[in-house]
């Protein structure tokens, strides 16, 4: 419920910020134009985001038949989590990493990259995925996959701001200082919503999932195993995407400055030492 309660102030905000974006842009007029684009938005985002981020990242649905030992795994650890069988899906990138999406456990998928499955052994890959069922079981996956599809879509009106604040008789902007705030601010904004969402949740999906699988050493050298790989093997899909960057297990986007200020996940080292000091316990 309270994720619930989460996802609700979230499309709210959203939706307050292409108004006042759009009043920015064409006033009165502009304002409503943009609330009716956010009401749908809302309405999409709810019903096919996870579809629509999937196909980002050409993520191929697999089955017992097709990637047997995987989907043995998933399906080990939803049980064991009391969680329906989620979807399962394979993403055909070298670069470690893995993401879970959809609006509700019933209607959840959980996918992996072929990297992954070739750089960690099988407990660190239980303990991965076991934490993608975390996020599933605490019902985080929607706000997750929500504001990642937002967030795209604000960048982009963001990028054409500029384009549609008016023209003088002259066919210059008429106002490029709003077009130029609207395409900073916005992007900003949408970062700041994902950053207050992402962080704590991680340490929750990383205690949940060494729950679920029963073995947070694994599920730490895991973590510290992507990290080293990710760092010289982007991830094409995200760089494309950077507002998805938030659903990966680890950050895979890189670079500083404002990448680092505006990162959706805690340190690896600190989430490294809470789960082994799971182990101590």
């Amino acid at each position: 419920m309270f994720n619930l309660m989460k996802t609700a102030i979230l499309m709210a905000a959203i939706t307050a910020l292409f108004m006042a974006i759009g009043a920015m842009l064409g006033g009165r007029s502009g304002m409503m134009l943009a609330l009716v684009v956010a009401l749908g938005m809302n309405f999409f985002s709810y019903w096919f985001s996870d579809t629509m981020v999937l196909k980002m990242y050409n993520a191929r649905e697999v089955d017992d038949s097709s990637a047997p030992q995987f989907y043995a795994m998933v399906r080990e650890l939803a049980q064991k989590a009391q969680l329906p069988m989620p979807r399962v899906y394979l993403i055909d990138e070298d670069a470690p990493n893995a993401f879970a999406t959809g609006r509700n456990p019933e209607h959840a998928a959980v996918a992996a990259t072929t990297g992954i499955l070739r750089v960690l052994n099988e407990r660190e890959l239980r303990g991965v995925m076991a934490h993608e069922l975390a996020h599933v079981k605490h019902r985080d996956i929607l706000i997750s996959t929500v504001s990642a599809t937002m967030a795209g879509a604000i960048s982009m009106l963001a990028n054409f701001a500029m384009f549609f604040s008016g023209r003088d008789s002259e066919g210059r902007p008429a106002n490029p200082l709003v077009g130029i705030l609207v395409a900073v601010l916005a992007p900003i904004a949408a970062s700041v919503i994902q950053m207050a969402i992402s962080r704590a949740r991680e340490f929750e999906a990383d205690r949940g999932g060494a729950e679920i699988s029963g073995d947070p050493a694994a599920l730490a050298s895991a973590l510290e195993k992507i990290q080293r790989i990710a760092q010289g093997l982007p991830l094409e899909a995200t760089e494309r995407h950077p507002e998805t960057a938030q659903m990966m297990i680890m950050n895979p986007l890189h670079g500083g400055g404002l990448s680092r200020l505006f990162s959706t996940h805690p340190a690896t080292e600190e989430r490294v030492a809470r789960l082994l000091e799971m182990v101590r316990r």
